[in-house]
């Protein structure tokens, strides 16, 4: 794959069990202490979303990647994110919600958090461990430009899929 992805979201949001899944490897997830570098995808610490001091560090990773996953906890009835935060990085975004499938998931209250942060782009809802919606990221990561993500999203015509804002 030609593009790369960079996965930033929150302390124990799923993103290490999202690249796993994404690269389709089945080994425990670890908590991630430093940059993660794996094929076609870069997994962050979510301490680097969670204090702004490393927000440099965030800046710095995106300019070695074409697309950026906002990655929010379908568990968590908070953003880690600040406002509009993907103004800050342009890359295509993706937002991927993540853990849809527990009891105390509110996907709809997830899909609004990421509203805030994203200014456009597609919206994932998956579950890592029941392998749901997880088939869409790596194609919406092959794709090049905000039209033919949008093209994508009208045609697979998915439930865990979605184009923010809508047309």
């Amino acid at each position: 794959m030609k593009n790369r992805v960079m996965i930033i979201g929150g302390v124990q949001a799923g993103k290490s069990t999202l690249m796993n899944a994404l690269l389709g490897k089945e080994r425990q997830a670890n908590k991630t202490q430093a940059l993660v570098y794996d094929e076609w995808i870069v997994d962050t610490p979510g301490e680097y979303i969670e204090n702004p001091m490393y927000y440099r560090n965030i800046m710095a990773t995106s300019l070695e990647v074409t697309h950026v996953i906002y990655l929010q906890d379908a568990t968590s009835a908070r953003s880690v994110f600040p406002p509009q935060f993907s103004l800050g990085i342009p890359k295509i975004q993706i937002g991927v919600i993540t853990k849809m499938d527990s009891p105390l998931a509110d996907v709809e209250r997830a899909i609004t958090l990421l509203k805030n942060v994203m200014t456009q782009g597609s919206i994932v809802k998956t579950s890592a461990l029941q392998k749901e919606g997880i088939e869409f990221i790596a194609p919406l990561i092959q794709l090049a430009t905000e039209q033919d993500i949008r093209q994508f999203v009208k045609d697979c015509n998915s439930p865990y899929l979605m184009y923010y804002p809508q047309q």
